[in-house]
């Protein structure tokens, strides 16, 4: 096992909450002797000793060595291998001051523990048997998420969906290789390796690898999130939508041409997808220079983007310069967004589809009318570039790294199936195939794992965690 920087016989400890004012705060330790570490420090040392695991001690942290004390806490008490670790386990609550805190972890520090480096607690838990890196990757995935569905998909990670699903390919492939073995020792013709075996777990196999390689665009796209474009001539209304969206106001909002002269940016969720929502500059010919450069990088942004919405008053028509930038956006796909339709009144029956664009949708950023329809109109766009065409698994890929081990397990299997349908190399090399799989589906879940993946995978995870 790789030693990462980690030393497992140490004791650990760290504060695990937001370094900010709040009303709790935690500080983590665990390893070995952590308990009668944690006690040299706590006013009733013996109720500590003695506590069971998952049980919450009363009582003071104290500088033993000038008798202060330091703050009134709770312990949780978790014995190994009954912990998040696998080892003994104290986790201190204690009130949320970054004093308090910082001021218990340095005294712990004093105290025999070691501050624990970045994802040292789930690196242990991992080498201790209690989580596969599945599991590990998806703790990091919800703190990150930003979304409800992309927090649920990860929780379906931690839950072990993706760890099952794996498992159950990992038996087809067992399955297969035992029954290869067979023909090996007992073989009816050596000349041959066709109809030696039944081919049906490895094209089961094919199948669901190829559903789990496909899901990770779109897992991708719930963790990384879309680019979302306003674009349009001035006063169009963009700003006034930007902040609808947000449901905050961000972007000031002005009858006076050119008031948005860069872009904004900002989080935002279209029925569950987040998205780095722009508000651009209009656009439009001025001689005002930084008006003019706003203009240049509303069009920069909106070449880089997923999807744009090219907002336009509905009560005016179409002009030449807004039908060239529609026109002009290629693979983009665009959304004509047709604002202001309280004081219009038009509707779907009044505008036809401008040439260039997928869609359009009538709203009034100002009321909120058809806001709705838009985010539900955007989520669809987005959904169809990322969804694939084969059944897809109730599991989903959570990471680059998960997506290249499952996209080497699939090639190896193909190339199983094409050696066994052509028949020109004997059994040992669909058995070659067919180990190189599990290998690399023992990668995704860590059951073999090359020490730069390990290091790579726990370096990014927060201290404390």
């Amino acid at each position: 096992m790789t030693n990462l920087g980690y030393n497992p016989e140490d004791p650990i400890a760290a504060i695990s909450t937001a370094l900010a004012p709040g009303a709790i705060g935690i500080v983590r330790t665990s390893g070995k002797n952590c308990i009668d570490l944690v006690s040299k420090i706590f006013s009733r040392p013996e109720a500590l000793l003695k506590a069971q695991g998952n049980t919450l001690v009363y009582g003071w942290i104290i500088d033993s060595t000038s008798e202060n004390k330091i703050d009134e806490v709770m312990l949780g008490v978790y014995r190994s291998p009954k912990s998040f670790t696998g080892e003994d386990m104290v986790e201190i609550f204690c009130h949320g001051g970054v004093n308090v805190v910082t001021a218990i972890l340095n005294l712990l520090l004093k105290n025999g523990f070691r501050q624990a480096q970045k994802g040292e607690f789930t690196f242990r838990a991992y080498i201790n048997g209690k989580t596969d890196l599945t599991k590990a990757e998806a703790v990091k995935e919800i703190i990150d998420s930003k979304t409800d569905a992309g927090r649920g998909r990860a929780a379906g990670r931690l839950a072990g969906n993706l760890f099952t699903e794996i498992d159950g390919i990992k038996k087809l492939i067992v399955d297969t290789l035992a029954s290869i073995e067979v023909e090996i020792e007992y073989p009816e013709d050596e000349e041959t390796i066709a109809n030696t075996f039944d081919k049906a777990n490895l094209e089961e196999a094919k199948k669901r690898l190829t559903s789990l390689a496909d899901s990770w665009k779109s897992e991708k796209l719930y963790q990384d999130g879309a680019r979302v474009v306003l674009a349009g001539k001035t006063n169009a209304g963009k700003s006034s939508l930007f902040n609808s969206l947000l449901k905050e106001e961000r972007a000031i909002v002005s009858d006076i041409e050119g008031t948005t002269r860069d872009w904004l940016e900002s989080w935002v969720s279209f029925d569950g997808i987040p998205a780095r929502l722009f508000d651009t500059a209009g656009l439009r010919k001025t001689d005002d220079v930084i008006e003019a450069r706003g203009v240049e990088l509303t069009k920069d942004l909106s070449h880089d983007a997923d999807i744009i919405l090219y907002l336009a008053d509905s009560r005016n028509s179409l002009s030449n310069e807004d039908m060239d930038f529609i026109k002009s956006q290629g693979q983009v796909p665009l959304v004509m967004v047709w604002n202001k339709c309280d004081l219009s009144g038009m509707d779907s029956n009044s505008q036809p589809l401008p040439q260039g664009a997928v869609s359009q949708v009538f709203i009034s950023a100002k009321t909120g009318t058809g806001v709705g329809e838009l985010c539900t109109l955007v989520k669809e766009i987005i959904s169809r570039q990322t969804s694939s065409q084969s059944d897809r698994p109730q599991a989903g890929l959570g990471s680059e790294r998960q997506k290249v081990s499952v996209s080497e397990a699939l090639e190896c299997v193909e190339h199983a199936l094409l050696i066994a349908d052509k028949g020109d190399y004997g059994l040992d090399a669909v058995v070659q195939d067919l180990e190189d799989c599990l290998d690399s589906l023992g990668e995704v879940t860590g059951s073999v794992t090359p020490d730069d993946i390990l290091g790579s995978i726990f370096s990014h995870f927060c201290v404390g965690k």
